[in-house]
């Protein structure tokens, strides 16, 4: 965020999904015009109301009706995805759990960040309470670490299996340990989030008004430390994770290209040619939702943004196309993959037929079942992937 304009519970990065409220600094010092810090908000034109374009009727329907369905999509998407790798044990592989893992990040910025967003949207007031102030930027944080890094380890999984050909794949424990690990290490870089925060009420007498406010609050009482890490979050939440995950499914996409195997194989190479661009493709969208974002906040940092008349409707309409990503995920998997296709069509007609579920993303089932067909026709079991 521009720190000369602290944002209301503003979030480093990506993370900062709530939009921009009311500030209370300006280069370190004070502000004293509780009128200007009330318009603050609107963009800094004062003098009112009437210049947050978010506050007309038409605007504030279409926002309701945006995040309503992305809320909706998301929870219904990602509890599908969920319940089917509980539910159908041929569902439940490494790759699966880890996708699982990506769903209930997804399924944590459905709840406990769009309907706050919504209404400190709405309302430039917030109305959740000082634990909440400090929990829900938190929170927020922890899910878009969380769903970067699962990517992140689901493209080196695959790296190490298919351009390697190590046929031992993770074990569930080992996949239980890295997800445990990818939470920790969330926590930790989403921390200072729930540590540097303040919840205050701020008087406007000349409109006789008193509004709460949630914003960080970092040492010193200046916002460089609050760019520094906005900055650093960019840096490894985004740029680095996103570097390593090309060139892991650049080097893998080469290696399927350039594969030559028997016909009796042939199957088992397109399984994994599918399987991989469903994953390289749930990342690609990742970046192009987040993308935007990441852009304007930066510009944010950098306060090159901040004095436009529209800000906060750009802000917001930004951060719509980000949680975009919260429910395309089970529409690629439903696309893409048979296995989910087929399960979630049996939910919706209530149906129960486990022997409709491949093991197509499970390269240790396959090849256990490879290796008894071999055993029985003599053959030699080929190399896992």
């Amino acid at each position: 965020m521009g720190r000369r304009n602290q944002h209301s519970l503003n979030l480093a990065s990506s993370s900062k999904m709530i939009p921009p409220s009311n500030s209370t600094e300006d280069d370190g010092e004070a502000v004293t015009d509780p009128l200007f810090l009330f318009n603050n908000s609107m963009g800094l034109h004062p003098p009112g109301f009437h210049t947050d374009i978010t506050k007309h009727l038409g605007v504030q329907i279409t926002l309701i009706t945006a995040y309503s369905l992305i809320i909706l999509l998301g929870l219904l998407g990602n509890t599908l995805v969920i319940y089917m790798i509980i539910r159908y044990r041929t569902m439940r592989t490494v790759t699966n759990f880890f996708i699982a893992n990506l769903a209930l990040a997804d399924l944590l910025v459905n709840t406990l960040c769009l309907p706050f967003t919504l209404v400190y949207t709405l309302l430039d007031d917030w109305k959740f309470g000082a634990v909440l102030c400090h929990m829900v930027p938190f929170a927020q944080a922890l899910s878009v670490h969380v769903s970067i890094l699962t990517m992140t380890v689901i493209a080196l999984e695959r790296y190490r299996c298919i351009v390697f050909h190590l046929g031992r794949r993770l074990t569930w424990h080992s996949s239980f340990l890295i997800m445990a690990f990818t939470w920790t290490t969330s926590a930790v870089l989403a921390a200072p989030l729930a540590i540097f925060r303040e919840y205050r009420n701020e008087e406007i007498p000349s409109i006789n008004l008193r509004i709460a406010v949630c914003s960080e609050k970092w040492p010193h009482g200046t916002g460089r430390d609050g760019v520094i890490y906005s900055l650093s979050m960019l840096l490894l939440q985004y740029i680095i994770p996103l570097a390593i995950i090309s060139y892991a499914y650049i080097c893998i996409w080469v290696k399927l290209k350039n594969h030559i195997s028997p016909s009796s194989r042939n199957d088992s190479v397109n399984r994994r040619k599918k399987t991989t661009k469903m994953l390289a493709l749930v990342v690609v969208v990742f970046v192009i939702c987040w993308l935007p974002f990441h852009v304007f906040q930066l510009a944010s940092d950098l306060d090159l943004v901040l004095r436009f008349k529209e800000y906060k409707l750009i802000y917001t309409v930004f951060h719509i196309v980000a949680m975009c990503s919260t429910f395309t995920n089970p529409l690629l998997y439903g696309w893409m993959n048979k296995n989910y296709r087929n399960g979630f069509l049996m939910v919706f007609r209530c149906e129960d037929k486990p022997d409709s579920f491949h093991p197509e993303g499970s390269f240790r089932t396959r090849s256990l079942r490879r290796l008894t067909l071999n055993g029985r026709n003599g053959g030699h079991p080929p190399t896992a992937v």
